[in-house]
């Protein structure tokens, strides 16, 4: 991918590129290759960090001046837009429930289940994840194996800045109903994060499960176990909570990886 790379990063730079047919097709190309999983916008290294591939952002963004709206029917339904719908579900090995959407350019891995839910371009979803109803992957956000993301949780989308890390959530996380994950948050390998918690890229999330009460901004680490909370904060018409998310303990080696949320906070004596 080398000389598409090179011919994304002229075209970023000059836009009357754009015009090039041979620009054009690697643009396409790289579309084409999100929507096979043979590229990704962020990838897991060998020491558990993330690599953004900004590059393969550009062609997403690149991709959309060349797109020309258009009306699609299917059955029913009626679309009016630049981007044309992911196909072939079968062959993928992907179950798709009416009306679920997502776009061409979004990696889905074999055995996802996509209830009535959004997946944008760019996203990738790994093998085995339960995308549930009214759940939003956005655009270019990475999700893992064998994650269940609970009804209406919004996964944020990270296309600008081209070098933001978009959202992660790794292997075996179990995301609780309406969590709202954005600006490139980072849930660790089978964490459980309970109903409702918003997390941003500078969110504070305090470990109040040990003395020292170890503070991360963004992330939560691998097994950790995490529901809403709220912190004082001085303001010049007083005193008020601002919101923030609680590491109330690690789910046990114990714990099937398919337990439920309230499984998970029942372990850590947490009402639900």
């Amino acid at each position: 991918m080398t000389d598409t790379h090179s011919l994304i990063e002229a075209a970023w730079n000059d836009r009357s590129l754009l015009q090039d047919a041979t620009t054009q097709e690697a643009i396409r190309t790289v579309i084409e290759h999100l929507d096979r999983g043979q590229l990704r916008v962020a990838e897991p290294k060998e020491d558990g960090t993330w690599q953004v591939n900004d590059w393969v952002k550009k062609a997403v963004i690149l991709y959309f001046p060349l797109q020309q709206m258009q009306t699609t029917e299917l059955g029913i339904f009626e679309f009016h837009d630049k981007m044309k719908l992911k196909t072939n579900y079968a062959q993928q090995q992907v179950r798709v429930v009416p009306p679920a959407v997502a776009r061409y350019g979004a990696f889905l891995a074999p055995g996802v289940i996509m209830m009535p839910s959004y997946v944008n371009i760019g996203a990738y979803v790994g093998e085995g994840t339960m995308v549930d109803t009214w759940a939003t992957v956005g655009s270019c956000a990475q999700v893992g194996s064998h994650v269940h993301l609970s009804g209406g949780v919004g996964l944020g989308g990270v296309l600008e800045p081209v070098q933001a890390a978009p959202v992660i959530v790794e292997d075996g996380a179990f995301i609780g109903s309406r969590c709202i994950l954005v600006e490139g948050c980072h849930i660790g390998k089978e964490a459980v994060i309970g109903a409702g918690v918003t997390i941003t890229g500078s969110t504070r999330i305090i470990d109040v499960s040990t003395p020292e009460g170890k503070e991360y901004r963004g992330y939560v680490p691998p097994r950790s176990v995490v529901i809403p909370g709220s912190l004082p904060k001085q303001f010049p018409a007083g005193e008020f909570q601002v919101p923030c998310a609680l590491i109330i303990g690690q789910r046990k080696p114990s714990t099937d990886l398919k337990t439920s949320l309230n499984d998970a906070l029942r372990e850590h004596n947490v009402a639900v």
